[in-house]
């Protein structure tokens, strides 16, 4: 069995009851205040270098965080990881919590760096 493949498996599950948006549409709507962009990943990824107007809510208590953060239910959130995987949980589980304008960024960071968009530190 390949390494990590429960985990793919868990995503794969996510991504079927979510919807991805490309980095480049994630910037757009981010630059334009129509959507919020939620970085996901480990406070140490996140200080190294991350999207401008992201907030870092990391996955391990952004169930926890978001209503602070994100009261209102309908605001487009768009979640991102450094892959895309953990985006996708998260974005799942914000769903699952009543947020009905969730979207997972499609490749995470890593497509967002590749898409040669600004990053920050």
């Amino acid at each position: 069995m390949a390494e990590h493949a429960r985990f793919e498996k868990l995503v794969a599950e996510a991504k079927k009851s979510i919807t991805e948006i490309s980095p480049q549409d994630s910037a757009t709507k981010s630059k334009g205040g129509e959507a919020v962009i939620v970085d996901v990943r480990e406070k140490d990824e996140w200080d190294e270098e991350h999207t401008p107007d992201a907030i870092h809510l990391s996955r391990g208590t952004i169930e926890l965080d978001i209503e602070d953060k994100v009261p209102d239910t309908n605001t487009m959130i768009i979640c991102h990881c450094g892959g895309g995987g953990r985006g996708a949980l998260a974005a799942e589980s914000l769903q699952k919590m009543g947020y009905k304008n969730v979207l997972s960024m499609a490749g995470g960071f890593k497509a967002w760096k590749n898409a040669g968009l600004p990053t920050t530190k």
